[in-house]
């Protein structure tokens, strides 16, 4: 059986590189749909919603206060402060990697220290803010070439089961808070007044899909208009998704099961009925029900499934990290 600390730091490792990839996601959607016409209470509505979905807004306002679109950027891009932020996420990844470099192979090491080496260069140039599109580009890149690398290089043992346990936990919290955050975007639009009309919404959900790599997906899905019904339902439900919250939990279960132990029923369970209610259940009932009560359960769902994996496999959460 793999030592609990060990474990752990694979865990959030793949845990961070993950966080880190959906800011840049989360990021990036935001930056696109404020590109397109908007009141400049939109813009402030957009990033307070994701600020309180993401649990940032205490903090963010103790260290800028007024909320603006340069703030929250530097805020979740660059400002070492904000445990949450890109660069602390990257930070954190490598400083938990290195702590198992023994547990890795060279090349899984190798590509996760080229990437802190490269991100401090972003930052000592200010060009991961300066030039933000590129950089938050460039994190989602990274995060696809270390989890290629692990695939690619690493024993399937325990040591990669707990990486792709953490990612996938992680994965799924990002999703639930994304999709969340556009439906209350969309909620809080007033169309007549910002002159929205339905190319407006076509891009308002194609800049979701494309942020989690299911543009093409929808289109192979679906061979239809884009509705929001339907992107609620393709990163929900369909398990066929990368992305969604089915595929993700269901990839969870997966890897538990070679990780199992005597005391892990409990883990399993929540497991299970996370992803039973996520094969058996229908866009309609969510729709009904409201999404936003919907996610915001799913989101208490994956907060006590983790701290459960933290419990019966690694090392308790402290204050310092948030599951």
């Amino acid at each position: 059986m793999l030592l609990s600390r060990t474990a752990d730091h694979l865990y959030w490792h793949a845990r961070y590189i993950e966080r880190a990839e959906n800011t840049a996601r989360m990021l990036g959607v935001n930056y696109e749909t404020l590109l397109m016409p908007h009141a400049p209470q939109q813009a402030i509505e957009l990033w307070s919603a994701m600020l309180g979905l993401s649990e940032l807004e205490p903090l963010f306002k103790e260290l800028y206060g007024e909320i603006t679109t340069p703030n929250v950027m530097r805020f979740l891009i660059t400002d070492q402060r904000n445990p949450a932020s890109i660069i602390s996420c990257l930070w954190a990844a490598r400083e938990n990697a290195r702590a198992v470099r023994g547990t890795l192979t060279s090349e899984m090491w190798e590509t996760v220290n080229t990437m802190w080496l490269e991100t401090r260069e972003w930052i000592s140039t200010d060009k991961a803010y300066t030039e933000a599109p590129e950089y938050l580009e460039w994190v989602k890149n990274q995060s696809h070439l270390i989890r290629g690398v692990a695939v690619g290089t690493m024993l399937k043992d325990e040591s990669f089961n707990f990486m792709r346990m953490g990612t996938f936990i992680e994965r799924a919290d990002n999703t639930a808070r994304l999709l969340d955050l556009k439906f209350f975007e969309r909620s809080e639009r007033n169309a007549d007044e910002l002159g929205m009309d339905q190319t407006d919404d076509f891009y308002h959900w194609a800049s979701l899909l494309r942020s989690v790599s299911a543009f093409e997906v929808y289109r192979k899905t679906y061979h239809d208009v884009i509705t929001p019904e339907r992107v609620a339902e393709l990163l929900i439900f369909r398990k066929e998704m990368p992305r969604s919250l089915a595929a993700c939990i269901h990839d969870l279960v997966k890897n538990l099961k070679y990780v199992r132990n005597d005391y892990s029923a409990e883990t399993e369970r929540l497991a299970g009925k996370m992803l039973a209610d996520l094969e058996y259940g229908r866009i309609q009932d969510v729709l009904s029900g409201g999404i936003h009560a919907y996610l915001t359960e799913f989101l208490e769902k994956a907060y006590n499934l983790g701290n459960q994996i933290s419990h019966e496999f690694l090392v308790p959460l402290n204050s310092t990290r948030a599951a």
